[in-house]
């Protein structure tokens, strides 16, 4: 018997006479790829996480200035002591204000800009990926290649054997490589 689960409960699902019987010659052939191993190991991917993280750290580094400027003009302004009238602290307290929100709609706008890069180049990996596994199984004949990785390990078995992820990662990286030089 076959099931399929629903969240929550598992259910037995009806299926066909048929499906119960077995069906002589009849073979799925199944492999899998380590998507956590294509990340560390295909050397464009790897390159460019590196580039976006360096990227985020460049607009905490922004913002982190921002804020440090912001403070040392606070701490200026209250050098000033008992000199500071009430309309210089209302006016101040304004500017300061406004330049925080410039600040953090900065920062918003760099992150929003850098989401959607990575996005749009996950998006093209997951493309070329899909392209590069149909050229790869032209005559291996898989009916079927999954993914599995951290957090997304939804396979409770693998068979080792039927790992292609190694093939994948020299396979894209050649890829890679020969696209680079065109």
């Amino acid at each position: 018997h076959f099931f399929f689960f629903s969240p929550g409960q598992a259910k037995a699902a009806a299926l066909p006479a048929a499906a119960h019987k077995p069906v002589s010659g009849w073979h799925v052939n199944i492999a899998y790829v380590d998507l956590d191993s294509l990340n560390e190991k295909i050397h464009f991917i790897r390159d460019k996480r590196k580039e976006l993280e360096s990227e985020q750290k460049a607009i905490e580094t922004e913002w982190e200035n921002g804020y440090r400027n912001l403070e040392n003009q606070k701490n200026n302004f209250l050098k000033k002591g008992n000199a500071i009238t009430q309309q210089e602290a209302e006016v101040f307290q304004e500017s300061l204000l406004r330049q925080q929100q410039q600040v953090d709609g900065r920062k918003q706008s760099a992150n929003q800009k850098l989401g959607e890069k990575s996005y749009k180049f996950m998006d093209d990996m997951q493309k070329q990926l899909k392209a590069f596994l149909n050229e790869y199984n032209a005559d291996r004949n898989y009916q079927y290649i999954l993914t599995t990785g951290t957090g997304l390990d939804y396979l409770v078995y693998k068979d080792s054997s039927m790992n292609i992820t190694d093939d994948v990662v020299n396979g894209m990286n050649e890829k890679m490589k020969k696209e680079k030089k065109d």
